[in-house]
């Protein structure tokens, strides 16, 4: 057990500092390729640096600083993804483990799977209003990945594992809890990782639409219109690093529960 402790520690420091030299070797791409091409719409590191500090400190055009905006569209975020969460675990187990209920419905609730939420904003503009607009936008986009995770993974439960506990008088409930769910969690977890790409997508296009000062997506258009782009970049930073931070949450949460899984991968 130690010695497959250490390895797991030795990699995790290999991997941090290849990590570190590419992102330095990333830098010095970006600010020598900026250097000769000289253009005022290809920033240097150093100019999209001073970008970030003036929004730290002085905030945008409006006075709205750059954590006010990262809040609100991280508190958009986790409220849509969250309330994709609780709904599509529950259905995917449900249209998984009933066929009858999947059939039934497959041709109603499918196709609602490849109408990009993109697509409703006109529709979330008319009926919804305020952070609900965007809660529900959000909640499209990560809806599917989860429900279609769940979906999938129960598909993949083993008959014969459920019918052992049948065996000794295991209730539906229990199969449920102790067979079913902990089978198809290394799938929800993986179709939540799926679904936050999805939310930071619609909330950047629906920030775009209108509708709100405050927001990550709002910030860089009212820059873009003004060309500044070193300040539309610090707005693709901020949301790219927010969305590489819970990633590596959801990734800690799988290291965690599934550490049998590492391990017989080292």
């Amino acid at each position: 057990m130690k010695s497959i402790s250490t390895k797991i520690v030795s990699a995790d420091i290999k991997a941090v500092a290849l990590s570190i030299l590419s992102l330095i070797a990333f830098l010095g791409f970006w600010q020598i390729t900026a250097y000769y091409v000289a253009s005022p719409f290809f920033p240097t590191v150093g100019a999209v640096f001073k970008a970030f500090k003036n929004l730290i400190i002085n905030g945008d055009t409006q006075g709205i600083s750059l954590a006010t905006h990262s809040w609100a569209s991280l508190y958009r975020v986790l409220l849509g993804f969250n309330l994709g969460v609780l709904l599509g675990v529950p259905i995917g187990l449900l249209m998984g483990l009933n066929k009858q209920i999947y059939n039934s419905t497959r041709s109603v609730v499918e196709p609602f799977r490849f109408i990009p939420p993109i697509a409703w904003i006109p529709l979330a503009i008319i009926f919804f209003a305020g952070d609900t607009r965007f809660a529900f936008l959000i909640f499209l986009g990560a809806f599917f990945p989860v429900y279609t995770s769940t979906l999938v993974g129960v598909q993949r439960v083993e008959p014969l594992h459920k019918k052992v506990v049948a065996v000794y008088g295991a209730s539906k409930f229990y199969t449920l809890m102790h067979v079913v769910i902990p089978t198809v969690l290394p799938d929800i977890l993986g179709g939540m990782r799926v679904a936050m790409g999805a939310a930071w997508l619609t909330i950047v296009a629906a920030e775009l639409a209108g509708g709100t000062n405050e927001g990550l997506g709002r910030m860089m258009l009212n820059y873009a219109e003004l060309l500044k782009i070193p300040d539309v970049i610090v707005g693709m930073i901020v949301i790219g690093a927010i969305g590489f931070v819970i990633n590596e949450l959801l990734l800690m949460a799988e290291r965690y529960l599934f550490k049998w899984r590492w391990q017989v991968t080292l």
